[in-house]
């Protein structure tokens, strides 16, 4: 249902059975999947793809021209996935060249006032907490939470069930299956109660503790460490993918408690 007080380019595709609220704004070359629920005074820009059961509550702004000023107008995209929770004056940017889409997956959830820039991959069950601030092209893997007030400087990876404490500045790359904290951010512990509430069982935990107690012992550099752990500890999908993020790693990983 579409509110007469509501504009909507013609060239945008709506589903039937969206509901648009008054002084919604949408421009062209959108398309909004069906369940989705627009709250009043949202603006969707141009390049907006928004999936199905989304909610988007008042004052966002989806889909605005990315904050670098080496954009010149590229045709780019946001994309958001179905179910996702988009709560009071977020703010998803368009992408650049670099990338081309900026996205945020399925049934995740962005707090009010968070913003999400240029080019990033947000990907599934996520949640961003109140007033994070996420610079451009960071990638945040499935089930990371993200507490109030988090920055994320461009280009970090957070690795999948993360927890980052709120009001951490986050430089480095944070593995995945940690808590973080502290300033400068540092490797507090894996995230154990997270894990279990998604149904992971005690040696898969065991597994990942014994992972990061050989890399963060402290007597060993990454590289020895990585040797170690994959002499000691054997396969699984937890351990090799632990050790995928850390080769991977471009800005390098948080460092340990000292």
């Amino acid at each position: 249902m579409n509110h007469p007080l509501a504009y909507i380019h013609p060239e945008a595709k709506v589903a039937e059975n969206a509901e648009i609220s008054p002084f919604v704004n949408i421009e062209k070359n959108v398309v909004i999947g069906k369940g989705t629920w627009i709250g009043s005074n949202v603006t969707i820009m141009e390049g907006a793809r928004i999936g199905e059961n989304c909610k988007i509550f008042p004052g966002a702004v989806i889909s605005a021209v990315p904050q670098d000023l080496k954009f010149e107008g590229e045709d780019t995209i946001v994309e958001i996935g179905n179910n996702t929770t988009i709560r009071e004056c977020v703010t998803i940017n368009r992408a650049t060249v670099a990338r081309g889409i900026t996205s945020v997956g399925n049934n995740c959830l962005l707090m009010a006032y968070s913003h999400i820039a240029h080019d990033c991959e947000v990907k599934n069950n996520v949640i961003i907490g109140n007033a994070c601030q996420v610079a451009g092209e960071v990638v945040i893997d499935d089930y990371a939470i993200l507490s109030g007030s988090v920055l994320v400087h461009q280009f970090v990876n957070i690795g999948a069930h993360v927890m980052i404490s709120g009001g951490t500045l986050v430089r480095k790359d944070v593995p995945p299956f940690v808590t973080a904290a502290r300033e400068p951010i540092s490797y507090v512990g894996v995230n154990s109660i997270g894990l279990r509430r998604r149904g992971f069982e005690s040696d898969r935990i065991n597994d990942v503790t014994e992972v990061y107690r050989i890399l963060y012992s402290g007597n060993y550099n990454n590289s020895d460490a990585i040797l170690r752990i994959e002499k000691e500890i054997p396969s699984s999908a937890e351990r090799d993918y632990i050790l995928s993020f850390i080769k991977g790693s471009k800005r390098g990983i948080i460092r340990g408690i000292n």
